[in-house]
């Protein structure tokens, strides 16, 4: 699939990267903020996550977007199905934090996974010292999978109910 759906909510449009959003990728992942999620990180490597993002829409059906606000770009979210992971994966990067934009684009985003039948399961790998995903998590209604073992970096694993998304 190479088709992008843009999705869209009270306040944010989320659509398939674009070569120019890639400035504000690139400074999220070189800044502390990206700390718990493997950051900071040089900005070959954010190249290579930024196009590892986009590209799992042709591979896989599904990805990551990023999400604009008054048409800037104020984070990404998605999806991710790796190889060394049974679930697929939600995630969020949100680059103004405290307004809302990670739960609302993240429901958004479950929303169209739900619709779509993307998963039975959709899991979040959060590192235990990353408080605002595990509050984000617990917001979208995540729990802790307490009988699953942790991610190999020390990240704990959090199981989304896509029944509350489902049209």
């Amino acid at each position: 699939m190479t088709d992008y759906p843009v999705l869209e909510t009270e306040r944010l449009v989320m659509r398939a990267p674009i070569l120019s959003d890639f400035d504000a990728y690139a400074a999220f992942y070189a800044s502390g903020a990206s700390a718990t999620i493997g950051g900071p990180i040089p900005k070959s490597d954010a190249w290579r996550l930024f196009a590892s993002d986009a590209g799992h829409w042709a591979l896989k059906g599904f990805g990551w977007w990023t999400v604009t606000k008054d048409g800037d770009v104020v984070g990404s979210v998605g999806f991710h199905d790796l190889p060394q992971h049974d679930d697929i994966e939600i995630g969020w990067n949100v680059y103004v934090p405290r307004q809302g934009i990670g739960k609302e684009a993240a429901q958004a985003a479950l929303s169209w996974a739900a619709e779509h039948a993307l998963a039975d399961r959709i899991v979040s790998y959060i590192n235990r010292e990353n408080t605002a995903s595990i509050a984000l998590a617990n917001a979208l209604g995540a729990h802790r999978e307490v009988d699953v073992a942790s991610h190999s970096d020390g990240s704990a694993v959090y199981l989304h109910n896509l029944e509350g998304y489902r049209a």
